[in-house]
């Protein structure tokens, strides 16, 4: 392969110190390969046996030998220049290049006193790598500087991005892998670059580490013209730099002067939008490394070509019982580093070597912005009771709660402006939280119109790309990175990010049982226009699954709320952005319901997380014939609604109103730490009454959280996969959560109710025959059928 770029008219480095840094790369690629591979025998010190490999050997070389070159390379721009950066590794697991170059560099051995700068500790580095009770084959949170879970991937690029908002002097050098390129997450992510303030910002510098290969197929950028790829790149706005090749001399060189170039476009970009507050957009520099995958590796394995082929992307030899003359094979590659030139006797790397690379925080392994706690500052908080709406009595007047939300998050905003940001898929007007824009604008570099709102290059809400998967992966790099946010979206279309929450999750979990990482912000997302406002919307906007998909997750990390009106959700908010380290998930509606709690009592229930309405219940100093409970907030309207209902006419029935706004209360204490003890959920819902319980979500998630309690009668009415154009109460209707279906839902659960019940089911029953005529009449619902709701005076 030629090697080729557009030279800069400078030299950069020596002849001597590429030869030195070709000796770190040698370095890293054998720890690399010692990692995959060795379970003995750190250092070739004595003849390759077979039983100094690994039983089952697990990893993957494809991507490694690049991702050791780029590591090294900037290594001398970080000391070159004193850069702040650190290094984001896309391509799917390239766990060894990093773990190797931590180790070299020092932080490894910092974090983890027993892999030491040894030969002792170089085996312990070996065998630990895709072993039981060891580390992963990816890039993964043990790893010293890595904020990017490598398991999956799509989603560097984002998390870079949102690392460096609000960080002017920091770098991330991003390596995106040209398999993960072909991602849709990663695909939109180029354009990340017309949201950034290059006077408030810092960069992003994107490396398509470009080797031909994905599994067992060819990638798409590296099967298409130089120019093609190049037009491409241009198209987005990047200003692309080309190294190909194969001849690590020339490589060497060329890399070398092409991050200098980088590093000089960065600062004359920067220096300009800085001395002469100019948000104008550059075209940043980015970077494509076309270089063999599995280079420096075997060329020829079995007959067959595997340097440079996919081949190569995991174990390009394998090395067992079954195939033990590969031992001598192995030898040879591992020897080819010459390993005794690079490691002292007591197996360190030698002095000479360990100068290249930085020292101190300037380390990527110790870059403070990758272990984000750190950093992280509390958010100055204003009062949310200083925002709450007075409600005289339960039902007396109507609010609109995330509305009432937008105005607290603004003074969030106001009281943070540099460390709290606001993120959605251009839903935040949608979703009434337009109070914000009062104090900040959208921030977007890219052209404006003059019919435009709310655009600057400078702002705190991230909103105008409509892409989930860019507001989760911004906001999850933010808050890794030691800030703090909210991501708000329609509750159905949460679902296109399902898999990167649950990567986060991962991370979070993880991370609670490293001591050196400390706590982050938790991960808050609002889902507004949720299941049961989609009137006009219609069935494709109907899906509260995402409530389901969370609590699979470990109950140390996720928590759910339902807050029922917006006094409860401000109180849900303030305690969701002072939590660490959880992903908190809160539903709230933005149409204007009853509201039914005054603020001190709201913040007293959401404190509980769970409790039983006295003023709407008739059950005081005595056992309830039936509990009726809600968590949500259309569905509690309709359960107060039918509570009204049958306390008018069945007015000797005893009622026990609950509502639930921490959705895991219900799970048992021994599963979840925010549970019930069994003793607290029997005084509360009985040991053996009927529960009537109104949901805002699928019905069976309640039954699979309660199944260890005592009481089985548990009857759940929620969302039902039932919906069109249509009525907000007629929608209702379809899924059985209105208001007449839970009072027929009583009678037929207490028979003795007799000739009363029966009467009063046939009256509602017609009822809602005579509601759907008028609906498919008329278009709308019908107001008499709208009057049996809420009118109990407490």
């Amino acid at each position: 392969m030629e090697a080729s770029l557009t030279k800069p008219d400078f030299e950069t480095v020596t002849q001597e110190l590429l030869k030195k840094m070709d000796a770190y790369w040698r370095a890293a690629n054998y720890l690399s390969v010692g990692q995959i591979y060795l379970y003995d025998n750190a250092l070739l010190r004595e003849p390759l046996l077979l039983s100094h490999i690994k039983p089952i050997v697990v990893g993957h070389w494809g991507t490694t030998p690049g991702q050791n070159f780029i590591y090294v390379h900037l290594n001398r721009i970080i000391k070159k220049y004193d850069l702040n950066m650190f290094y984001v590794s896309g391509p799917g697991h390239g766990g060894p290049a990093l773990v190797a170059n931590t180790y070299l560099e020092g932080s490894y051995s910092e974090i983890y006193p027993n892999i030491s700068e040894d030969e002792a500790g170089m085996k312990k580095l070996f065998t630990q790598f895709s072993f039981p009770g060891g580390i992963s084959s990816h890039v993964a949170p043990t790893t010293p500087g890595s904020i990017h879970e490598g398991g999956e991937l799509g989603y560097s690029l984002s998390h870079a991005f949102g690392a460096v908002f609000d960080n002017p002097d920091l770098i991330v050098a991003c390596i995106v892998g040209d398999g993960e390129a072909e991602t849709g997450p990663l695909a939109t992510a180029w354009h990340s670059n017309k949201f950034l303030d290059p006077v408030t910002d810092g960069v992003v510098l994107p490396i398509l580490h470009l080797n031909g290969y994905k599994i067992s197929n060819p990638t798409l950028l590296a099967r298409i013209e130089h120019g093609e790829l190049e037009q491409f790149f241009k198209g987005c706005g990047w200003k692309p730099y080309f190294v190909e090749g194969d001849d690590p001399g020339t490589m060497h060189q060329l890399m070398a002067d092409i991050l200098d170039q980088a590093a000089q476009d960065i600062r004359t970009y920067q220096t300009n939008a800085r001395n002469n507050a100019d948000p104008t957009r550059p075209r940043w520099p980015m970077i494509v490394l076309r270089s063999p995958k599995g280079w420096t590796g075997p060329k020829v394995v079995d007959g067959l070509q595997v340097e440079g082929t996919f081949r190569s992307h995991q174990v390009p030899l394998l090395v067992d019982e079954e195939h033990p003359n590969n031992v001598k094979q192995l030898e040879k590659w591992m020897k080819s580093y010459h390993a005794e030139e690079l490691f002292d006797k007591d197996g360190k790397l030698i002095a000479e070597l360990k100068a290249l690379a930085p020292t101190g925080e300037r380390r990527m392994g110790t870059n403070p912005h990758t272990n984000g706690g750190l950093l992280l500052k509390e958010l100055l908080m204003p009062n949310f009771r200083d925002f709450g709406l007075k409600v005289p009595s339960p039902g007396a007047i109507m609010g609109q709660d995330t509305m009432v939300l937008g105005k607290f998050l603004k003074e969030v905003i106001k009281l943070n402006p540099v460390n709290f940001r606001l993120f959605g898929p251009d839903e935040t007007l949608s979703n009434l939280l337009g109070a914000v824009f009062e104090e900040s604008n959208r921030q977007w570099d890219a052209a404006m119109l003059p019919n435009d709102e709310f655009l600057a290059p400078t702002g705190r809400i991230l909103d105008a790309q409509l892409s989930e998967h860019q507001c989760e992966g911004w906001l999850e790099g933010y808050l890794l990175t030691g800030r703090h946010g909210i991501f708000n979206s329609y509750e159905a279309f949460i679902r296109i990010v399902d898999s990167m929450f649950s990567q986060h999750a991962k991370w979070l979990k993880v991370t609670q049982e490293l001591p050196w990482r400390r706590p982050i912000a938790s991960l808050n997302y609002l889902l507004a226009s949720h299941v049961w406002q989609q009137d006009h919307n219609g069935f494709t906007h109907q899906d509260p699954g995402f409530l389901d998909h969370v609590i699979n997750k470990k109950a140390d990390v996720v928590r759910v709320y339902l807050p029922p009106d917006a006094n409860c959700l401000l109180s849900v908010m303030d305690h969701c952005l002072r939590s660490r380290h959880y992903v908190n998930v809160v539903v709230a509606g933005k149409h204007a319901l009853p509201q039914w709690l005054d603020i001190e009592a709201a913040d007293k229930h959401c404190t509980e997380g769970i409790g039983i309405w006295q003023w709407a219940s008739n059950d005081q100093n005595t056992e309830p014939d039936v509990v009726m409970a809600s968590c949500g907030d259309t569905v509690t309207l309709e359960l107060l609604a039918a509570v009204s209902i049958l306390r008018n006419h069945l007015p000797e029935l005893k009622i026990r109103v609950v509502n639930v706004v921490d959705l895991m209360k219900l799970q048992s204490s021994s599963e979840h730490p925010h549970g019930l003890s069994d003793t607290d959920y029997d005084s509360m819902f009985t040991r053996d009454k009927h529960i009537i319980f109104n949901f805002h979500g699928y019905p069976w998630l309640l039954h699979r959280i309660s199944y260890r309690r005592t009481n089985k009668n548990l009857h759940v009415r929620g969302y039902k996969e039932e919906g069109t154009i249509t009525t907000p109460f007629d929608l209702r209707v379809q899924n059985e959560i209105d208001r007449f279906h839970l009072v027929i839902d009583v009678i037929d659960r207490l028979p003795r109710l007799g000739s009363k019940g029966d009467y009063l089911k046939q009256q509602l029953k017609d009822k809602l025959i005579e509601h759907k005529h008028y609906v498919n009449r008329y278009g709308k619902d019908m107001p008499e059928i709208l009057n049996w709701k809420w009118n109990i005076n407490p």
